[in-house]
């Protein structure tokens, strides 16, 4: 396979990847384009390369940088903006699972602790709500430790406990 067909394909299975995660397609081609690229991009760069509008590629861009995946570089003597990617694995996955959590889990757990706290009334209905709530309650509180204790980690450890998780 040349070049140029591998990269299509790494963009194209990266695009459908992050659709199936939740994420904008364009976002995930975008994050996949400047993964690979060896230097920084403008956003005419990844226009041409992705057949993107302006728009298109400055709201995708933004919010890879909001994500925490992508940086400006300025060159010397260029009035356009350059970017790069967080090139380091291990940090960009810190970073996506750090943001699905301020954006999923946060305002889920918010929402649960809410009906936790001021669901009143009698009788079974009542009871299984009551009860469910305070399951996914428990649950979204365990998720969000696991997910800390990951992001706290460093990669071996991470990489040995699942090793040991798939040996048992």
């Amino acid at each position: 396979m040349e070049y140029q067909e591998g990269k299509e394909k790494f963009i194209q299975a990266f695009g459908t990847l992050g659709s199936k995660w939740g994420i904008n397609r364009t976002m995930a081609q975008v994050h996949a384009l400047l993964l690979i690229s060896p230097g920084p991009l403008c956003a005419d760069d990844i226009m041409s390369e992705l057949s993107i509008s302006r728009g298109n590629a400055n709201m995708n861009l933004r919010a890879l940088i909001d994500w925490g995946l992508i940086y400006k570089e300025l060159k010397a003597g260029e009035r356009k903006e350059f970017f790069v990617a967080e090139k380091d694995m291990w940090k960009v996955v810190r970073q996506i699972m750090l943001q699905r959590k301020k954006r999923e889990l946060a305002p889920i757990m918010e929402v649960l602790s809410e009906l936790n706290e001021q669901v009143q009334g009698e009788g079974e209905e009542v009871e299984v709500l009551k009860k469910s709530v305070a399951d996914m309650h428990n649950f979204g509180q365990s998720a969000d430790k696991a997910i800390e204790k990951v992001v706290n980690s460093d990669e071996n450890w991470l990489f040995n406990t699942f090793l040991k998780m798939l040996m048992k």
